[in-house]
């Protein structure tokens, strides 16, 4: 594709970085940005800044966060007994829409995948499990993706929290083998929480 502009073109290769980008549907978002009043590109750019720059990873769960310690670890409201463990932030966000679960988060950031090279090291497991030894959680509640990698994760997350007198449990498996919990549907999630079993590594593994 031939560009008019060098710039247009520079733009465009910068936007097709983004996922699910390609060519066309970059060039169709430069053109927008150029026709629109210079304010709403200049507004644009500088959210995205800003986003880049103040977001930070909340110091005791590791979601996102615009303050040192997000909304729901500082909130009198949620159930401090309880930690569920997610992969993301998409995945807090899929379960605090279906508005059936009350308790704090840990996000791990990933889970474990020796094939892309993500180990043990990479998760933040180890913080998870000084959370739990800080003490006053009862519960830890696996919501990982229902893949061999997440399976994977929760039976080694599972065998470090043994020590713990915790009781650890797992979302029900109404969500398909293979799935993500952020492209669950709210009804499907929502009963997987309500329906949670004890986490048996020898049932789930």
């Amino acid at each position: 594709m031939e560009y008019p502009s060098k710039l247009i073109e520079k733009a465009v290769e910068q936007m097709t970085k983004l996922p699910g980008v390609g060519k066309r549907s970059a060039l169709r978002y430069a053109l927008y940005l150029l026709k629109e009043d210079t304010c709403i590109t200049e507004e644009f750019c500088a959210s995205i800044l800003q986003m880049r720059k103040g977001v930070k990873k909340c110091k005791v769960c590791y979601s996102l966060s615009d303050t040192e310690v997000c909304s729901i670890c500082s909130s009198h409201k949620r159930n401090h007994s309880q930690i569920c463990v997610v992969e993301n932030i998409r995945d807090v966000m899929a379960i605090e829409a279906t508005q059936q679960y009350n308790g704090l988060y840990h996000v791990l950031g990933s889970v474990i995948s020796p094939i892309d090279g993500i180990g043990i090291e990479d998760i933040t497991a180890k913080e998870l499990v000084a959370r739990v030894k800080d003490g006053g959680i009862e519960e830890v509640i696996f919501a990982l993706p229902t893949t061999m990698e997440g399976d994977t994760t929760s039976f080694y997350i599972n065998k470090i929290l043994q020590p713990f007198d915790v009781k650890i449990t797992i979302i029900a498996r109404g969500i398909a083998i293979g799935d993500n919990i952020e492209f669950a549907d709210q009804v499907t999630l929502s009963r997987s929480f309500l329906n949670r079993v004890p986490f048996n590594q020898e049932n789930n593994i």
